[in-house]
């Protein structure tokens, strides 16, 4: 867990026999309850603005899937109507086919129909002519013989145009069909496009409004942020206004910070591990584990199982014991000399502000409070309010 540096952090030093001031205690008790509660506003707003992202997300993304599937159709369309304009060509064609068919077969239809008219009727005196001139029986026979051949043909070939007529207009009707067919895929796809354009923008609306209300809520956040930081910085100035008067009050009375009775023991600046487990994130610049850019980490992540015990890394008066934020249940000790350590993500805390711990001592247990992706404990050295690397100083 990370946050940027709060000298608000190192509150007020426990110093036994010595008065607070009930003003500032006062006041900042009460900016401490001010932040508590703008923090659970805080983190209920953090909560709205990310399921009001999501929502902008997945309605982005079934817009996105509406425009791909209206994409589709329009190429389906282009596909039909280059089909259709295929097919009139071919109709086009073979309408010229089947008028030339139907135009030959009518000729021969009527001349064949003529001659057998004529014959029935007068006899066809070309016929009539061919076989009166026949030199012999014999030659005549023939000649009869070749002229029924020459009428059978005749009937043949009209027969043949009859049948070349069929399968045109069988293939023409087939077209016309196939062409139906084609009109209908395409209205069917057109009424399809004009469905999805309709959701479309349906959806767009929507992820107007979804934004509109993610940037409102987004909006929220930073005024409460900007508040959070107001009511930090203002805390600040008074833990500083409060050190200064301990600090008076010490040299008024002779006590210097660490002396016997304090109950510190920061050894040189020297710590105890104050949990056995891995480092996960150490001092220094890293990724937000919670997403976003780059940020300072201030100071080292240990991973342990939940419950596991959390020991003082030395002796000292315990200054903080609360929920603060992304630090979940925090526990700040004040070891003198400058010297403070701070331990976070807490599921439980075993000491309280006032108490006197020695170095060791268990003063809660591992947990994944506040702005945790996993539990672990976040633990963190200071001195004079600002963070050091805490490796530096463990042994």
């Amino acid at each position: 867990m990370t946050r940027r540096p709060i000298a608000a952090l190192l509150l007020l030093s426990f110093f036994p026999g010595l008065a607070l001031a009930d003003s500032i205690q006062d006041r900042i008790e009460a900016h401490r309850a001010k932040e508590q509660q703008i923090q659970a506003a805080l983190h209920d707003k953090k909560t709205q603005l990310h399921a009001a992202t999501v929502r902008v997300v997945n309605l982005q993304s079934q817009l996105q899937q509406t425009n791909a599937a209206i994409s589709n159709v329009n190429v389906q369309l282009d596909e039909l109507g280059a089909q259709e304009a295929s097919t009139q060509r071919r109709i086009a064609w073979n309408t010229v086919q089947l008028k030339a068919a139907q135009d030959s077969l009518k000729r021969h239809d009527d001349a064949l129909k003529r001659r057998l008219v004529d014959i029935y009727e007068n006899g066809d005196l070309t016929y009539l002519s061919v076989l009166l001139s026949a030199k012999s029986f014999s030659d005549f026979v023939e000649r009869w013989q070749d002229l029924r051949l020459l009428i059978a043909a005749n009937q043949r070939a009209v027969r043949a145009r009859r049948d070349a007529e069929q399968r045109v207009s069988a293939v023409q009707a087939q077209l016309e069909q196939t062409q139906m067919a084609l009109q209908q895929q395409q209205e069917a796809q057109r009424q399809a496009e004009s469905q999805l354009d309709a959701l479309a923008s349906e959806r767009r609306n929507l992820v107007d409004l979804a934004d509109a209300q993610r940037q409102h809520v987004q909006a929220q956040v930073a005024e409460m942020e900007d508040l959070s930081a107001a009511e930090e910085s203002e805390l600040e100035g008074l833990i500083q206004e409060r050190q200064r008067e301990l600090e008076a009050q010490r040299k008024a009375s002779g006590i210097a910070a660490g002396s016997a009775g304090s109950g510190s023991d920061n050894s040189g600046g020297q710590f105890s591990w104050p949990v056995t487990g891995t480092i996960t994130s150490p001092f220094g610049w890293r990724r937000n584990p919670n997403g976003g850019g780059p940020e300072f980490h201030q100071g080292l992540d240990i991973a342990a199982p939940t419950g596991t015990t959390v020991t003082a890394a030395a002796s000292g008066t315990i200054i903080m014991a609360q929920w603060y934020g992304g630090y979940g249940n925090y526990i700040l000790i004040d070891h003198g000399g400058g010297y403070s350590t701070g331990y976070g993500h807490l599921s439980a805390m075993y000491a309280s502000v006032g108490q006197q711990v020695q170095r060791g001592q268990a003063i809660g247990a591992v947990g994944m409070t506040g702005d945790a992706t996993g539990p672990h404990l976040h633990f963190e050295v200071r001195i004079d309010s600002k963070p050091v690397d805490p490796a530096a100083h463990l042994h």
